[in-house]
């Protein structure tokens, strides 16, 4: 497969420029990611093992994480400021400026977060700093969506939308995978003491050099003459967003809700089991980290198979199979938490190879439904909603469900993600039409 230019360009121009290969644009797509990932899952960790003593140690450790997971969900709702402002950015000086200032931002941000004062040295304006950082991190992830993943999905051959579709998700377990082993790293060969006083900071200052390496990947794309192209003749151009939602609600709206289902079982998955064997078991945390990695590695497979699976059977098929799995998993599975050893192993391995095949196929559906003035600005705006309706609250609703009605009620919250994508694909025809 090759990306050919939108409009046809001269032979002598086009032997003197570099071209997009789909190797290139699928490397840049998934360090993008990564690194993007491994900043949301290293301030999740943290908020689970560190910030519960470190900036509320005044109340109760099931109060400080609940508290720590509501400041958890600020980037989701700072993350379509983060697309607002970074869009007339993008239209005033291009995309490479646009994505260096917010990968500089979210580097700084999650930088800015390793130097944070606890409360015993500043008292409650630690938690106002930290909530700042954190809604740095959610502008800056909005100013980051580089239409690389659209890009990539609109080149992809008929016959293989599905086996492209899942390059980009393959980040978010990789991400997940880094984070989870320098934590248990730490926490292994750091007293308590060390680690809360400076080994949790280590992690945050390896994410802001990631940030720059995946910055450098993604700006070799951007800044190419096809790219530029591209750009010109609307294929990754961004509309103001007034307009783009006036004309494209319905696809914004279906492209919102249809994931639902894989982005609940994200977290019910990453951070919530987490939280729940911290605060509800005597075990420690190197342990389940060890086992949230070897369970991410299976979720990293379980996507690469959901592009095959997608390609012989449909998107839509395979979206609509996993959402009803799901439900199914959320009716026995949370309980196996509170199994020992064996029930967590069993819950984490069945609970990632759902979510690598629902999650593999839940981004980019709708990418081609736009209108080619649209596409870039309603695929980031998409991809906003998407994640703060079915993800950014997810942490905090597990687990204040769950610390008073028990581990069923965990389970009720991942069944309704899972019954918004069945409404959803079963409603929407247009959508149906387009990923299948």
């Amino acid at each position: 497969m090759s990306i050919q230019p939108v409009a046809a360009q001269p032979a002598e121009h086009d032997a003197h420029e570099h071209r997009i290969a789909p190797g290139e644009i699928a490397i840049g797509v998934v360090i993008g990611r990564t690194s993007e990932f491994f900043d949301f899952f290293v301030y999740a960790i943290a908020s689970i093992l560190v910030f519960p003593k470190v900036v509320f140690p005044y109340v109760d450790p099931l109060t400080g994480t609940l508290y720590s997971f509501g400041i958890f969900a600020l980037a989701f709702l700072a993350r379509p400021v983060g697309t607002l402002i970074f869009m007339g950015v993008d239209r005033a000086y291009g995309r490479g400026p646009k994505l260096t200032a917010a990968l500089f931002l979210l580097g700084g941000s999650t930088a800015a977060i390793a130097f944070l004062p606890g409360y015993e040295t500043i008292g409650h304006a630690s938690a106002l700093l930290l909530a700042l950082f954190r809604m740095g991190q959610g502008v800056a992830l909005g100013g980051s969506w580089d239409g690389l993943a659209s890009l990539l999905a609109l080149n992809a051959p008929e016959r293989r939308r599905g086996w492209y579709a899942m390059i980009p998700q393959l980040g978010a377990p990789m991400g997940l995978i880094v984070a989870s082993l320098l934590f248990a790293y730490f926490t292994t060969i750091l007293s308590a003491a060390d680690f809360l006083d400076w080994g949790w900071r280590y992690p945050f200052f390896v994410a802001f050099a990631i940030n720059v390496v995946a910055l450098f990947a993604r700006l070799r794309i951007v800044v190419t003459p096809e790219y530029a192209r591209l750009f010109e003749h609307r294929a990754l151009e961004p509309a103001p967003i007034s307009e783009t939602l006036r004309s494209e609600w319905r696809i914004i709206a279906a492209g919102a809700f249809a994931p639902l289902a894989s982005f609940a079982m994200f977290h019910m998955v990453t951070v919530f089991p987490l939280s729940w064997v911290f605060l509800f078991t005597t075990e420690g945390p190197s342990r389940f980290l060890v086992i949230e990695t070897i369970a991410a590695a299976l979720g990293t497979a379980a996507i690469v198979a959901s592009g095959l699976i997608a390609d012989r059977v449909g998107r839509r098929t395979l979206l609509g199979f996993s959402a009803a799995a799901i439900a199914v998993f959320s009716g026995f599975a949370p309980q196996l938490l509170d199994a020992g050893e064996t029930g967590e192993v069993v819950f984490m391995m069945l609970g990632f190879v759902l979510l690598g095949l629902s999650f593999g196929q839940s981004s980019g559906a709708l990418s081609s439904s736009f209108s080619l003035r649209h596409r870039y600005t309603g695929s980031a705006l998409t991809a906003d909603l998407a994640w703060l309706f079915g993800a950014g609250f997810a942490p905090l609703a597990a687990l204040l469900l769950s610390s008073h009605f028990g581990l069923l009620s965990a389970g009720a919250y991942l069944l309704s993600g899972a019954v918004c994508t069945l409404v959803a694909l079963w409603l929407n025809r247009e959508l149906a039409r387009t990923i299948e």
